[in-house]
């Protein structure tokens, strides 16, 4: 069985990460969704909240399964489910400058290989602040965010 796992803070998930996870459940058995937590940044959602969304959000892809990984290394937490592979979407060059140190390393630490899946075109500029950013002064991110995310991004959410 492959299995692979789809790390993020998801605050919140968005169609662009959900259009990748589904990709990737084309490509491998299992994929786990790891929400992490990172105790150094500021999060707009507490942890049970992203993975209520991500759960919700992910339900209908078979295979797909959602759970916490804390503050440890995402290496760690795949030698720990199994999983041979990391999946992360791409938006641009500059996310590939910024990952593939990353997956160097995780390839050291646990002989874990990243998978790199190009984003969509439709959602090829989307990321979770700018979303929260843009709901925050009134505006419409409808089409790019699942509906319990939106009831919550909207000012009196």
């Amino acid at each position: 069985m492959s299995r692979a796992v789809c790390p993020g803070s998801f605050d919140p998930i968005h169609n662009g990460h959900i259009e990748v996870i589904s990709r990737a459940s084309r490509l491998f058995d299992e994929v786990i969704v790891a929400v992490s937590t990172n105790y150094a940044k500021k999060y707009r959602f507490g942890i049970d909240e992203r993975l209520a969304f991500c759960s919700e959000s992910l339900a209908h892809l078979p295979g797909v399964t959602v759970r916490p990984m804390g503050a440890g290394l995402v290496a760690e937490f795949c030698r720990e489910h199994g999983a041979a592979a990391l999946v992360k979407g791409l938006r641009s060059g500059l996310d590939f400058d910024y990952e593939l140190p990353m997956a160097t390393m995780n390839r050291h630490l646990a002989d874990v290989e990243t998978v790199f899946l190009p984003t969509g075109t439709e959602f090829a500029h989307v990321s979770s602040t700018l979303l929260k950013e843009v709901a925050g002064l009134g505006g419409d991110i409808g089409a790019f965010v699942p509906d319990a995310v939106l009831a919550r991004l909207r000012p009196e959410g």
